[in-house]
């Protein structure tokens, strides 16, 4: 099982508030002291707090409730009730919430040590103490605490960085990551190597740096769900710059950008508008058809290729080194256009039914390993012949 967990739902709970104090002062030789009533205290609060020093939701996994104390009861002598305590849920920057039951859009932490009340405590009720009027001199009433606040939240992780990795499965998006950042990603010749989101951070000239995302590879049908689908296509939401990457073995390259982009479109038309990066890669491998025939070399095609598409599109080789420092050069630039600057995302409600994943399966009773003996069928169990020997001692 990995650490890397970017969806969780739990049941939130705030404290109710404590309820106001009825009482009438009695003292010796003050027979009439008047109501005394004290406040109750406010509920605890469950509030999120951006920690940039975690990367996961892994903390949450297996705490299915969350909920904070109510407020004490208000005492004689306007005593004011205790406050409940507040549960502060400590999240990584970027995890988004929604409604676990309608999949509204909550809320959002973004910045380190951003506070967001996600669910407010009941305020106290009022002690008799309050209500005492010219006319009303013992008023026999207080007011009860406010109640909880209770909901169930889906929280997901948008991982951010400055550019995401866009591309089928054996694009070759791991290989360039450990290329051009210390990341190490699992690399190999099979689809879906990557399983879980990689960061890397990426070198720059004159000490200065950009962060890229490596995502699972998307195929044709990710936004329906197909592949690993929905599960990894939102840590690309808040990137940037979106850098794809189709390999110069494919059949069609224009054809193969354009699915891609129809994928990230169906999923959330927003993702069009911003920067986009084409890299050619593997450009240092021979073309050819099914059949072994000899393409044209992917030189003549580019220019072809930028004005169909009309963005910047860049031959490289993560294994030979090619094209990697003007590749770095066509990113920074893409960073640094102030339209790129502001990462602002609008956060669709989201389909609690299809996103919601399947609780693993528990262990079958059958499955179980059994220790079998080479006796246990041929002959009945005597334990009285095993006596003696140690092992009942």
């Amino acid at each position: 099982m990995t650490n890397f967990i970017d969806y969780v739902k739990i049941y939130c709970r705030s404290g109710k508030g404590g309820a106001g104090c009825m009482h009438l002062h009695r003292a010796k030789y003050l027979p009439k002291g008047g109501p005394d009533g004290g406040d109750g205290g406010k509920g605890g609060s469950v509030i999120l707090h951006g920690n940039r020093n975690l990367w996961t939701l892994l903390h949450l996994k297996y705490q299915k409730h969350i909920m904070a104390t109510d407020g004490g009861k208000g005492g004689q002598s306007r005593s004011f009730g205790k406050d409940g305590d507040d549960r502060i849920i400590e999240v990584p920057c970027g995890t988004v919430v929604y409604d676990g039951e309608t999949g509204e859009f909550i809320c959002e932490v973004k910045e380190h040590d951003e506070r967001v009340v996600l669910l407010k405590g009941g305020r106290g009720g009022l002690g008799n103490w309050h209500f005492r009027t010219a006319t009303n001199q013992a008023p026999r009433y207080a007011q009860p605490g406010e109640p909880a606040q209770e909901r169930t939240v889906i929280m997901q992780l948008k991982v951010l960085a400055d550019v995401g990795l866009v591309g089928f499965p054996n694009a070759g998006k791991s290989t360039l990551l450990s290329v051009v950042s210390a990341a190490k990603p699992e690399i190999a010749d099979y689809p879906f190597t990557t399983l879980t989101p990689q960061l890397g951070i990426v070198s720059y000239r004159d000490g200065r740096s950009f962060c890229m995302a490596d995502i699972p590879g998307i195929i044709e049908g990710a936004a329906e769900g197909r592949g690993l689908g929905l599960r990894f296509l939102r840590h690309i939401e808040r990137n940037a710059v979106l850098f794809f990457m189709v390999p110069a073995t494919s059949q069609d390259i224009v054809a193969e950008y354009n699915i891609l982009l129809h994928e990230l479109e169906k999923y959330n038309p927003q993702l069009l508008t911003k920067a986009r990066v084409l890299a050619v890669s593997k450009c240092d491998l021979p073309r050819v058809d099914e059949e072994g025939n000899e393409l044209p070399p992917i030189d003549e095609l580019l220019p072809a290729i930028r004005e169909q598409l009309g963005i910047d599109v860049l031959p490289i080789s993560s294994v030979a080194g090619i094209g990697i420092d003007e590749l770095k050069d066509a990113l920074w630039t893409e960073l640094n256009k102030e339209q790129n600057q502001v990462i602002e995302i609008s956060h669709a409600p989201i389909d609690v039914t299809v996103i919601e994943r399947e609780e693993e399966p528990e262990a079958d009773d059958d499955d179980e390993e059994h220790t079998i003996y080479l006796n246990e069928v041929d002959e009945d169990w005597d334990l009285d012949k095993y006596r003696g020997i140690g092992w009942d001692e």
